[in-house]
């Protein structure tokens, strides 16, 4: 029975589970035309099934866990079949919606592989596909990467060169070692928004200190004062404003998401007002929170609320290994701030303020070091994580064209992060097919229609779109107009 030690990190992920957020990521695909159950399980057992990872079971010890192959593997326990929820009035899109928030709050069977697929054969014309994979097998990345695999002309996973000669636990050793301690990857710096003389060569000093010369002398001093300021400002930060988005849950979940927007268009307007892409979709989702709250009768005048974000630690070439690579920065949303203009250029300084921080290294560290931990401890750790915030939000890039899958075009794809601790609230931001969507996942207790915050989101890039229009254009005397 071949088996593999779990990952510290992955172990870390795999033990947050609690009653009100289980560690599961859950995806959903439209397909036009429908498709058949039949195609589904053959292409999953074609595709899918060449990552051992998702025919292995996971088996708890005192010192963790360990990845095993499942004897008693069944294909069809994993690829069902499932009917939407009828209710009087209920619309084939709230139906769906109602069968993914059941989906995220049922935790998977833990004496088989920690994933499954739902087909819904007849929706809208075509067919919807349900996905539900724990976050101990991967994160976010790595799953577009084998979501990817699967499509039509997908590509399957490479070899694995593993040193058999070598332990796991000495294996990850030395991953840890390769990320933390030597010269980050160009696209690990970029991710951080640093440059390659800052962290990259700050990691390289902390690794071979003797071959650090006087002026290096210095700049290891400035790596060593930059990581202790933000292992100061993770401890340190402020408890987050106490909206009613931030509380215990009930553990009911309700997932919901809106129609694309041109890319194009979102390009254009960060590119009229000197601003990044982020810059322009986390200013609208920051206005259509501020937004939902003042119908509900609140003031959030003043109030800014906190997300965690994932930061990618590894080449994008590696996705295919699976496992969670990634840190957390905390990104600040001004809530409070209801003028457009002055509420993307608010976001716009505070994410120039994260460039060069180590602190996604730190969160990951930390991640790593309490998957070591008895859980009560790293339940206690983790929850500092969950006192300061208030979501979770992801941002993740997709292929530009549409995809085929079993020979129908996935015409729409939508996924929703997990929360740890208490937190209840997932923000989903996804490019695919030239259009940007924008998801939501709630517990019922603190925001039982996210359908409302969702429907807020256009109104808000269209103001900024508004603004865009009214600037003078390139080449135009005075242009650009507006300036950070």
């Amino acid at each position: 029975m071949a088996s593999e030690r779990m990952s510290r990190v992955d172990t870390a992920w795999l033990r947050m589970d609690n009653d009100v957020n289980v560690m599961m990521i859950v995806g959903v695909w439209l397909l036009t035309p429908a498709i058949t159950l039949d195609a589904l399980r053959e292409r999953i057992a074609d595709k899918l099934l060449k990552y051992e990872r998702f025919r292995q079971k996971v088996v708890l010890d005192a010192m963790g866990a360990t990845w095993v192959d499942d004897d008693d593997f069944d294909l069809e326990r994993h690829v069902v079949a499932a009917a939407l929820p009828r209710k009087k009035g209920m619309t084939e899109r709230q139906a769906l919606q109602a069968l993914c928030g059941e989906a995220a709050a049922t935790p998977l069977d833990a004496a088989h592989p920690l994933w499954q697929f739902q087909l819904v054969p007849h929706y809208e014309g075509g067919s919807a596909l349900v996905a539900r994979i724990h976050h101990c097998i991967g994160d976010g990345i790595a799953l577009i990467s084998v979501m990817m695999s699967i499509t039509d002309g997908g590509s399957d996973p490479p070899e694995r060169r593993r040193n058999l000669a070598r332990a796991d636990e000495d294996d990850e050793g030395d991953w840890l070692s390769e990320t933390v301690l030597k010269p980050l990857t160009e696209l690990t710096v970029k991710a951080i928004g640093a440059t390659g003389s800052g962290v990259g060569k700050g990691l390289e000093a902390l690794a071979h200190p003797q071959q650090v010369g006087l002026a290096g002398g210095f700049d290891l001093a400035r790596t060593g004062l930059q990581v202790v300021q933000d292992v100061a400002a993770l401890a340190l930060l402020a408890d987050d404003s106490q909206t009613r988005l931030k509380g215990r849950g009930s553990g009911r979940k309700i997932v919901a998401w809106g129609e694309p927007v041109p890319l194009d268009a979102v390009k254009a307007v960060g590119k009229a007002l000197n601003c990044t892409v982020n810059d322009v979709l986390l200013s609208c989702v920051a206005g259509a929170i501020g937004g939902w709250l003042r119908a509900q009768g609140d003031d959030p005048t003043g109030q800014e609320i906190r997300a965690m974000v994932p930061v990618n630690l590894r080449p994008l070439d590696d996705a295919w290994k699976l496992g969670n690579r990634f840190g957390l920065a905390p990104l600040v949303l001004p809530i409070g701030i209801e003028n457009p203009v002055e509420r993307v250029y608010d976001v716009h300084r505070r994410m120039a303020e994260m460039k060069g921080s180590y602190q996604p290294l730190l969160a990951f560290m930390v991640l790593a070091v309490s998957g070591l931990l008895i859980k009560p401890v790293q339940d206690a750790v983790l929850g500092l994580f969950s006192k300061k915030t208030t979501a979770v939000m992801t941002n993740v890039p997709g292929p530009g064209t549409p995809l085929k899958f079993c020979g129908a075009t996935l015409r729409q794809t939508m996924f929703w992060v997990p929360a740890s601790g208490d937190i209840g609230v997932g923000v989903s931001v996804l490019s695919y097919g030239g259009g940007v969507q924008f998801g939501l996942i709630t517990d019922e207790r603190l925001c039982a229609k996210p359908q409302q915050v969702i429907d807020r989101f256009e109104p808000e890039f269209e103001k900024l779109l508004l603004v865009a229009m009214m600037l003078p254009w390139a080449g135009e005397e005075g242009a650009p107009a507006v300036k950070p």
